[in-house]
Order: C-alpha cells, then sequence, then structure tokens
C-alpha cells in the first residue's frame, strides 16, 4: 500500500476531527486509533465515516462486523481504503 494514502489519511483524520496539537509525523501507522492510541471516541469513528465517504466513496455502516479491525489503526484503515475506495 502506498504510503501517500496513510498520508493522506493522516491529513484527513488531524484537518478533519481537528486534531490541533498533533502533527502528521505524530500518527504511526500501528498505532491504536481508539482507546489507548489516540484516544479518538466513537463520534470520531462517525465523523471519520462521514470524510471516508466524501472523500474517497466509502459507505461504513455502523454495525459492520469488521469495524473494530478496520478502525484499528491507520494502516488497516488504509488497507480498507485501498481496497474499496470509488474515487
Amino acid at each position: 500500500m502506498p504510503d501517500d494514502l496513510i498520508d493522506q489519511l493522516k491529513s484527513m483524520l488531524i484537518e478533519g476531527l481537528r486534531l490541533e496539537d498533533v502533527a502528521p509525523d505524530d500518527l504511526s501507522p500501528d498505532a491504536a486509533l481508539f482507546g489507548g492510541g489516540l484516544g479518538l471516541d466513537s463520534i470520531d469513528a462517525l465523523e471519520i465515516g462521514v470524510m471516508l465517504d466524501r472523500q474517497y466513496g466509502i459507505k461504513v455502516s455502523s454495525g459492520d462486523e469488521r469495524n473494530h479491525q478496520i478502525f484499528a489503526s491507520l494502516r488497516s484503515l488504509a488497507e480498507f481504503v485501498a481496497s474499496h475506495r470509488t474515487r
């Protein structure tokens, strides 16, 4: 998977979630996005879902059993986007 997709997702998360104290280099591709990692919550997950739809044409439903895996890290999110994007 290209690093430029991970970089795009970093920028999207920082801007879209208004993470003012976070720089792109602060986000490790393998660090957890939720819980003890970046510390995102369920509202952030909904916002990420909306951003993925707008940016990449990807629909993620809140009831999808794969959500824990998809949103586990920046790398897993990038892999999901790379294989499901329509834009």
